[in-house]
């Protein structure tokens, strides 16, 4: 296996080489102006260390793929082209309107239920960038009103006029008959030809998405018209960077579903969070192949904070209708909770509560931290913890980045520290704590929100960031055991290497296994599996258009079911493809009925309503090569290494400066154990082992950081 898998994220850019049995790990700045510079430099110094030029690397390796959190980022800072959106006459208000729910979705409960001091996001697109066109489409797809191009041309002209740079066509119904959408489309370009519009995307909601319900469908091609000249920008830059150094294979991008498709079968919406959901599906396989149990996953970059659940046994979670940002929207995609929080996040002075706010902007890597010496002007967290005496300023990812402690102290003293009246340790004090504290919050949040009893959780954390805050952040979360898999600092990297080539298609379909009113059972068994092989054929030449073997291709069948007219939806993963006769019906019922008891509590199901099937859905994929891990639990005797330096270091819950040991990367030997207050500062991260806690490396590569009594293993007793 000869595989580059890369992690592109707002601050670093990560690299994974795979030469055979040589795993390797690189990291670079990430140059936002031109992606493939900080690619080059992280590649560069992988083939260095593998004593291999990249031109024989590039002409030879089997495939590239990349991941992301570029989309990611730009949601959080808010930056991206204008958007306009073309909807039917008299749906002018529905993205707006938002379901009445807009205010709410994004927010925890309690502030969902503030209403008195509601807010609705800033929308992508204002209302003075949106259009109609007098057009109407039933439900079943019959033409009510025609649509005439000379409606279409004068409202585009209206919205280029006022400076759209990206448009959303989304149509009443469109999913049911997608023809009046692919007439706008065409006018446009009657209209405004590629070659005079240039890189204007327009967008269709019916490609997006195949489910009905127009505001999340119309949302969806927004954010991803919003995402479309940014993805589309950068990734054409890796392209033609790969395809300049030899590389004459297709460029594969990771995809939030969790799987990979090469980038001419990519939407851009379908790279939001595929960085981090890259890691969880590491994590997936970490706890498939070592059994540690139930895990909660922990990814701290410069830029984002990004929190995932793999239960035990590996199963991921999905979310069908997931919350992007703000807005709700409807694409599969693996859950993911991810906050504006990282190395890089900016610290600022809240005025009304008279407060530190830490985040959702960022320093990114350009110009990055004060302390980077590169001109940022805003101190954030890596600041706070150069003062705190985390970082080493001289050997700061692997002596590549030299930092400036006095740039730090002079931006926290002139914006924070006498809007505080404190003194600069004390207010990076306070950055350390609030930084931690939202991010102990969020995980706490998810757990609590899906059924997870924290004490059986082991948070798997990993990104370059993540050794540095974990003690603090599983300490006021309650979790005991912490797990840095390995290659830690490049896990998502990592894990965007074992991903698997995989499609998913999904179709609105109203189907009653049971109706309560007859008491009668499904039996249009080729009406439901004519649904299913539709969806199938899609996927099937997804993969086959890109190249891989239609013998190879496997199809996993799921269905969004609720009982009755319930409005929550729960999705059911089956194992058959196909129905057949009664058995197959009742069958589909008794495993719908034991998820919706083990997610709400056994004696609730309710199948006397009814059971209903709303969505279908068919994920089409190719199995592939993966990169193992070994059993990480040893049970050695251990001795503690002799550290190479002290220094004093700022611990948030102590009130002076401690004497605390100072090891390398030799201490993370299976021989050793750390306890701390202890720093080990490595080539690619830095590890702050707090009072109470201390490390215990594996052979494997991996790192246990245990809690007073814990033990390396499953949580689970």
């Amino acid at each position: 296996m000869k595989r580059i898998s890369v992690d592109i994220g707002g601050t670093f850019t990560d690299c994974f080489f795979v030469w055979n049995d040589l795993y390797i790990e690189s990291k670079s700045l990430t140059t936002h102006h031109n992606l493939a510079l900080g690619f080059n430099a992280a590649l560069v110094n992988a083939c260095e260390r593998a004593g291999l030029t990249r031109e024989q690397v590039l002409k030879e390796v089997d495939s590239v793929r990349y991941a992301t959190t570029l989309g990611t980022n730009a949601l959080i800072e808010g930056k991206g082209p204008r958007v306009a959106a073309i909807v039917t006459h008299g749906f002018e208000d529905t993205i707006h309107i938002s379901r009445s729910k807009g205010y709410g979705e994004g927010l925890d409960p309690i502030k969902q239920g503030d209403m008195a001091d509601a807010q609705r996001p800033k929308p992508i697109v204002p209302r003075n960038m949106v259009r109609s066109i007098r057009e109407r489409i039933d439900t079943v797809g019959e033409v009510l009103v025609d649509l005439e191009k000379e409606d279409v041309r004068e409202q585009v002209r209206d919205l280029i006029s006022n400076g759209a740079e990206a448009i959303v066509v989304a149509l009443v119904n469109a999913t049911e008959n997608p023809d009046h959408e692919q007439l706008v489309l065409e006018t446009i370009l009657e209209e405004y030809p590629a070659h005079e519009l240039g890189s204007i995307p327009v967008i269709l909601s019916s490609q997006v998405s195949g489910r009905k319900g127009e505001y999340v469908r119309a949302k969806t091609a927004i954010i991803d018209a919003f995402l479309h000249s940014i993805m589309f920008n950068a990734l054409n830059q890796l392209s033609s960077n790969l395809r300049e150094s030899g590389y004459d294979k297709p460029m594969l991008v990771v995809h939030n579903s969790g799987g990979m498709a090469q980038s001419n079968s990519t939407d851009a919406l379908q790279t939001i969070h595929s960085g981090p959901i890259a890691g969880v599906s590491g994590a997936q396989h970490l706890s498939e192949s070592t059994g540690i149990g139930d895990v909660i996953t922990m990814d701290m970059g410069g830029t984002s904070f990004d929190i995932g659940l793999v239960p035990e046994g590996g199963v991921k979670h999905y979310d069908f209708n997931p919350i992007i940002g703000r807005w709700q929207i409807c694409l599969p995609m693996i859950h993911l909770n991810t906050l504006g929080a990282g190395g890089g996040s900016i610290a600022t002075f809240d005025r009304i509560h008279k407060a530190v706010k830490v985040g959702p902007e960022s320093a990114g890597s350009d110009p990055g931290p004060a302390c980077y010496d590169r001109g940022g002007l805003n101190p954030t967290v890596t600041d706070a913890d150069l003062l705190l005496g985390y970082l080493d300023p001289d050997n700061y990812a692997n002596g590549f980045i030299k930092l400036n402690p006095k740039r730090s102290r002079f931006v926290i003293e002139d914006q924070l520290c006498d809007a505080l009246d404190l003194g600069v340790i004390e207010v990076a004090k306070i950055i350390k704590r609030s930084v931690d504290e939202q991010m102990a919050i969020g995980i706490e949040m998810e757990l609590r929100s899906n059924g997870g009893v924290i004490e059986d959780f082991t948070m798997v954390a990993y990104g370059g960031n993540g050794p540095l805050h974990a003690c603090g952040i599983a300490e006021q979360a309650g979790i005991s055991k912490i797990l840095f898999p390995p290659f830690a600092s490049v896990f998502s990297a990592l894990g965007a290497g074992n991903m698997k080539p995989l499609h998913i298609h999904e179709r609105s379909a109203y189907v009653v296994l049971y109706e309560p009113i007859s008491r009668t059972l499904f039996d249009e068994y080729d009406r439901f599996n004519g649904y299913v092989v539709e969806l199938e054929k899609k996927g099937r030449e997804d993969l086959v258009r890109q190249g891989y073997d239609v013998n190879k291709v496997q199809h996993r069948l799921e269905m969004d079911m609720r009982y009755g007219n319930q409005r929550v939806t729960t999705s059911v993963a089956l194992e058959m493809n196909r129905i057949d006769n009664v058995g197959d019906v009742l069958k589909i019922i008794r495993n719908f009925s034991e998820i919706y008891a083990d997610r709400y509590g056994k004696g609730i199901e309710a199948p006397e309503a009814g059971v209903r099937v709303q969505t279908i859905r068919v994920a089409s994929f190719i199995e592939g090569e993966v990169v193992n891990f070994d059993n990480l639990s040893t049970d050695i005797v251990r001795t503690e290494p002799e550290p190479i330096s002290q220094r004093a270091v700022h611990f948030v819950n102590e009130d002076k400066a401690v004497d605390t040991r100072i090891y390398d990367v030799t201490a993370l030997n299976e021989k050793y154990v750390v306890y701390g207050p202890a720093i080990i500062t490595t080539e690619s991260t830095t590890y702050l082992v707090e009072h109470g806690w201390r490390v215990e490396p594996t052979p494997q590569g991996a790192v246990w950081l245990l809690k007073d009594n814990a033990t390396q293993g499953s949580s689970k007793t």
